[in-house]
């Protein structure tokens, strides 16, 4: 399979390039980037052709599938372009900065039959899979409550690129980015969501939001919490879960819960996220088998749309549903 790279714009483009070559049968052959400076110097590294121009690119019948890390506001035009071109998909999130772009791709992708895969790592955690397992067993009896929290210091220690903080090409700031993991394994966990409420600060006086929290209702009063920043030091990836009879922890390494089966008492979960899988090389394994994708576009269009009431909810200050 040979693979180009669509732009290294993106902070995970060079991993993904990498984990794509430790595929057997899989090759980087080509690289395109808007910025040509910086895909001629990412070509030479990978040893693979440098394209210019995007169209030629995607007329190059010997490219199987394209990786898209270009800038958010470009998602669009380049994903509906290599869906017109017949190549497969993979995709950084988000998908796009409206659900109207959203559904556009959505159209683009289903009309040419491509296979298309959104990059949600935190779904493959095997602490994550076994938190839902538990919660949808009925053990900690019906969900009423859920909390994630995933935060880095990206920009007090100010390793974050520059343009992570461009809202034209990002839509915003560390909820767009960062916080779509909290997003869309509330999502996962909770269903689907019918309204947001939002509360955006910004600590380091960049453009875009650097601290951000929205609150999510769902179905049967269920209240889901989403935090995220650039902000905060030391603070371990969070997930917590409360039930009608019981609750999950999962802070950092520490995993527990209590419910029926233990009888109320908190029990330590022997779960380690060491081994998890890269949606990536999941993707890929489709590519190679014809399984249906990880992370298909219904999924990817969610989440936009998800994105989008939260951005409305902080500039309005008002509680905004979920279409």
């Amino acid at each position: 399979m040979n693979i180009a790279m669509l732009s290294g714009w993106h902070v995970h483009a060079k991993g993904y390039a990498n984990e794509i070559n430790s595929c057997e049968g899989f090759n980087v052959t080509a690289v395109w980037d808007e910025l040509p400076e910086r895909g001629k110097e990412w070509a030479a590294e990978l040893g693979c052709t440098f394209y210019q121009n995007l169209d030629e690119l995607l007329s190059d019948d010997t490219i199987d599938a394209v990786v898209v890390n270009a800038p958010t506001n470009m998602h669009p035009e380049v994903i509906i372009k290599a869906a017109e071109a017949g190549k497969a998909i993979f995709t950084e999130k988000v998908l796009a900065l409206t659900l109207s772009e959203a559904e556009s791709i959505k159209e683009a992708v289903e009309r040419n039959n491509v296979l298309f895969t959104i990059s949600y790592p935190h779904r493959l955690r095997p602490t994550l899979i076994k938190a839902k397992r538990i919660a949808e067993s009925g053990d900690i009896g019906k969900i009423t409550y859920a909390r994630v929290r995933n935060v880095h210091n990206g920009s007090v220690a100010d390793w974050l690129p520059p343009h992570f903080y461009d809202k034209t090409q990002c839509g915003g700031g560390a909820m767009i980015d960062l916080g779509a993991h909290p997003m869309y394994t509330l999502e996962w966990i909770c269903g689907k969501p019918k309204s947001v409420v939002s509360m955006f600060t910004n600590v380091t006086d960049r453009p875009v939001e650097d601290n951000a929290v929205s609150v999510l209702e769902f179905e049967g009063g269920i209240i889901g919490v989403s935090e995220t920043g650039f902000v905060s030091t030391g603070n371990p990836y969070t997930l917590e879960i409360s039930g009608t009879e019981g609750a999950i922890m999962l802070h950092g390494a520490d995993f527990s819960f209590c419910g029926k089966s233990t009888e109320g008492k908190w029990t330590k979960i022997d779960v380690s996220d060491k081994e998890a899988l890269y949606p990536i090389k999941l993707w890929a394994e489709c590519l190679t088998t014809g399984k249906d994708s990880p992370f298909p576009i219904d999924e990817a269009v969610s989440l936009s749309a998800l994105m989008e009431a939260a951005y409305e909810s902080f500039r309005t200050g008002k509680k905004v549903k979920v279409k």
